[in-house]
């Protein structure tokens, strides 16, 4: 783990780095570029508002205060997911500016109700008042914990039934959302004034083995579509009294739905068929309920590697592009001179600055970026990747292309010793998990200058 917050009484001392560049910060270091991230945020903003959908955005990716403003944008309702009590507990003082704004709150716990969050949530509850906490339940063991968070905090906690639409990470499939009497049980709790049942959730990230943006766009009306199904097969058991939440989402396949902005004619297929299945669950009052749609994501503000991999939406740039996070690492010796079958250099970063999280898209652990070795040149054939990975420094070589052997010898590995490079990670969250703070840039001004340093929450 890389620790870049030395606190003096309290205040990071890390300030100090605002207004020099890049070059001259401790490293391994890692950069959120704000003009990428504030654009992608706008981005999806603006295509939800065009589909008449609601959005609910997930802060695990960055967990900084700073990136639940840009996500929040200027919407009356702010609709988080956090992952961690701490997020919660970090994010609190964002969270009571909204409210005292007038704007509306909830935070959902985004994992099944463990017993050990109840009272800690419960507190939030009580701190932040109703309405503003939201669970998740996907077994009748937990129904237990709801009238816990009921007796402790006065209030009753807002509730998704997690429903598996074939991920199987977590949740019940739809046929089977009724196991041992669940969903029984549960309008019982609601009648009562235990809980507040929201609706459906479900999370499906098989859309991160897409390549194409017809994939993406058929993944997020997969969910849609089991989600209905959900309703249909158990119609007899939801009240048919209140508005049905149907919350859906990963973030490849939510930013596909920009690719739905636009008049119908000008769509493709899949886009319209994704279009008219979404407005079904807004207008149509599918198996005779009064349904509304909320999309859910994370790391859209950032992205990454594996995100651009997907190819989700069709005007995706290159990693230059649209990465809003890198991770600055020195160039420690390099190696073209025959001492390797082919050429290579070494980076003094590794798993503890990168993580160690593979893409479906090529065999590497991080891509550089090309103004470390190209900035006045057309784009090469090949790129300069992380090919291997140690615990504190990797390697770098020419990536790999399909259908191209590597007989013949490569070019020289144009690095130099002492040189730093920016290093596009193959997954957001566990690169920024690496670190306690961001240097900010801002590549709408310099892109090379520290405009800002963003706290994350704590790792617990």
């Amino acid at each position: 783990m890389v620790s870049h917050a030395i606190l003096e009484n309290g205040t990071n001392s890390l300030r100090h780095y605002v207004g020099r560049y890049i070059t001259d910060l401790p490293k391994p270091a890692v950069i959120i570029d704000r003009s990428k991230m504030r654009r992608h945020c706008q981005s999806l903003d603006k295509a939800v508002n065009f589909l008449g959908v609601d959005f609910r955005f997930h802060v695990k990716t960055h967990k900084t205060r700073e990136g639940v403003r840009l996500q929040a944008g200027e919407s009356k309702d702010v609709r988080l997911i956090a992952s961690t009590m701490s997020e919660i507990d970090f994010l609190q003082p964002v969270l009571r500016g909204f409210l005292d704004a007038g704007r509306k709150v909830n935070m959902l716990y985004g994992m099944p109700l463990p017993p050990s969050q109840v009272e800690p949530l419960a507190d939030k509850a009580q701190q932040l008042g109703p309405g503003t906490i939201s669970v998740l339940i996907d077994h009748a063991s937990q129904l237990q914990h709801l009238i816990r968070f009921f007796e402790k905090a006065g209030t009753p906690a807002g509730v998704y039934l997690k429903v598996d639409t074939g991920y199987h990470r977590a949740g019940l499939p739809p046929s089977g959302i009724n196991k041992d009497g669940l969903v029984t049980r549960l309008m019982d709790l609601e009648k009562e004034g235990k809980i507040d049942f929201i609706g459906l959730y479900s999370h499906s990230s098989l859309s991160y083995n897409d390549s194409t943006t017809k994939q993406a766009m058929a993944n997020l009306e997969g969910e849609i579509l089991g989600c209905l199904e959900t309703l249909d097969k158990n119609a007899s058991l939801f009240p048919r009294d209140k508005n049905l939440t149907i919350s859906v989402g990963a973030s490849p396949q939510v930013t596909a739905v920009e690719n739905l902005v636009g008049p119908e004619n000008t769509l493709s297929e899949g886009a319209n068929s994704l279009r008219q299945t979404m407005q079904k669950a807004i207008t149509e009052r599918p198996s005779g309920f009064c349904t509304r749609l909320e999309l859910h994501a994370g790391v859209y503000p950032l992205l990454d590697v594996q995100q651009l991999s997907t190819h989700s939406r069709a005007d995706f740039g290159d990693y230059e592009e649209e990465i809003a996070i890198c991770v600055l690492a020195e160039v420690v010796s390099v190696y073209n001179d025959g001492e390797r079958a082919q050429p290579e250099a070494l980076l003094a970063v590794g798993v503890t600055g990168l993580g160690r999280e593979p893409c479906a898209a090529y065999e590497g652990w991080g891509i550089l970026d090309r103004e470390a070795y190209s900035p006045d040149s057309a784009k090469p054939e090949r790129r300069l990747v992380l090919s291997r990975i140690s615990q504190e420094h990797s390697i770098v070589a020419w990536s790999q292309i399909k259908g191209l052997g590597v007989e013949e010898q490569l070019s020289p590995i144009p690095l130099e010793v002492g040189q730093t490079v920016r290093i596009y990670p193959n997954h957001a969250c566990i690169a920024g998990a690496m670190f306690d703070s961001y240097f900010v840039v801002d590549s709408s001004e310099d892109g090379k200058r520290i405009v800002d340093i963003w706290e994350r929450a704590s790792r617990r």
